[in-house]
């Protein structure tokens, strides 16, 4: 079964390549603030859906953003269709991934405590 494993794997690195090239180029909303990269892709084994990770640099408002990847879902869904060749092209499901923001909070709190050891 490794061989599954390594597809799956195969398949969620182009969605997550393709997604990403939709969301920065032929995605044109106005709304849409920041920069968006699609940092990891889930897709389950029966090929129905794909969790699609993003973070947000520079954003005004992620809860924005998210609202509106996922309304349009359906749009980046049929330009994923076009663009790889899959039998039958996942649904799209959006979630924010927290992993870099957390990383630079505990990036934050090492800082402050090199620098209180520092100062002793």
């Amino acid at each position: 079964m490794p061989s599954n494993g390594n597809r799956m794997n195969k398949v969620d690195e182009e969605i997550k390549k393709e997604v990403g090239k939709i969301i920065s180029t032929e995605l044109k909303n106005p709304h849409l603030t920041g920069l968006i990269s699609v940092t990891k892709v889930k897709t389950t084994p029966d090929f129905r859906y794909s969790r699609i990770y993003v973070s947000m640099i520079g954003e005004k408002s992620k809860k924005n953003n998210l609202s509106i990847l996922k309304q349009s879902s359906g749009h980046i869904r049929s330009l994923l269709a076009k663009s790889v060749n899959f039998r039958t092209t996942p649904e799209l499901v959006f979630e924010f991934d927290e992993s870099i923001e957390y990383g630079a909070k505990i990036d934050e709190i090492l800082k402050d405590i090199t620098k209180d050891l520092k100062n002793k």
